[in-house]
């Protein structure tokens, strides 16, 4: 059976990590390159860093983070935020990123995302979701199409969760996997930073629904959080931000009360 990941995330913004709620109330959490440091010893299976700001000058400063980081450590690690063309996704490979995430600018041209797995493999291609749960009212007019199936529909957003698109979570999934993203992360703007658990519902809906790994985001608080999310949420890797970089819980300990209970994960 394959092994869960445990996988920290680093949002950058101008060369610091940052942390906020619900995409808001953002704060200092360190400098990138001792956190991933810290986090290469504490056993994390990989890292995830998103440029926050994104700006042209943002992308160079994340440039500058990647080459750090990749020279330091040795796990694998993901790099996102404002990579709008396949010139944006080599530039971080080349920098030493392992894999790269697209958000907006794959929703505003999905065929970038058949691009970048041309040029270099469905393994490096990582598509990020900020989607947000719709009400009952919303759902029966979100599609135009009337009451839904569904038991409960989620709508993707952009620009750091800024920005309501017409996608609904689910479908979108599977055009983009279609397209040749090989690997999903799910952020629940409904849990993120919130601390009471992943949107587990969400999670599964989207695991069933395509063949590729899919990453659990927003909402951990406490360890039994992150099991539900790989059992409930039959996610293939779980993330946090806070907890790990305030010192709440920590990446052994995760991977210690996961072992207990039988899923399997890389020791420490």
């Amino acid at each position: 059976m394959l092994t869960r990941r445990i996988i920290p995330c680093l949002d950058v913004d101008a060369g610091r990590v940052v942390k906020g709620v619900s995409f808001v109330d953002i704060r200092d959490a360190g400098d990138p390159a001792e956190l991933a440091a810290f986090y290469n010893h504490e056993g994390a299976d990989e890292l995830v860093f998103l440029d926050i700001t994104a700006s042209s000058d943002a992308r160079n400063t994340m440039v500058g983070v990647v080459e750090q980081v990749s020279s330091e450590v040795f796990i694998p690690l993901t790099v996102g935020g404002g990579i709008r063309s396949v010139g944006d996704m080599r530039r971080m490979l080349e920098a030493g990123a392992d894999k790269v995430s697209v958000n907006s600018a794959a929703v505003n041209d999905p065929k970038l995302i058949e691009e970048c797995a041309k040029e270099f493999g469905s393994q490096c291609v990582v598509l990020a979701m900020d989607v947000k749960q719709l009400t009952d009212a919303e759902i029966s007019t979100f599609d135009g199409s009337g009451p839904s199936q569904q038991a409960a529909m989620w709508q993707v957003y952009t620009h750091g969760g800024r920005r309501p698109t017409p996608l609904d979570a689910i479908k979108w999934a599977k055009l983009a996997t279609d397209n040749g993203a090989g690997e999903l992360l799910v952020t629940s703007m409904d849990t993120d930073g919130q601390k009471t658990g992943y949107d587990n519902l969400l999670l599964a809906s989207i695991s069933d629904s395509v063949t590729v790994p899919v990453i659990a985001s927003g909402g951990a608080g406490a360890l039994s959080h992150f099991y539900d999310a790989l059992v409930d949420g039959k996610s293939d890797a779980v993330l946090a931000a806070s907890l790990f970089h305030f010192g709440e819980i920590r990446v052994h300990e995760v991977k210690s009360y996961l072992a207990n209970r039988g899923i399997p994960v890389r020791q420490v």
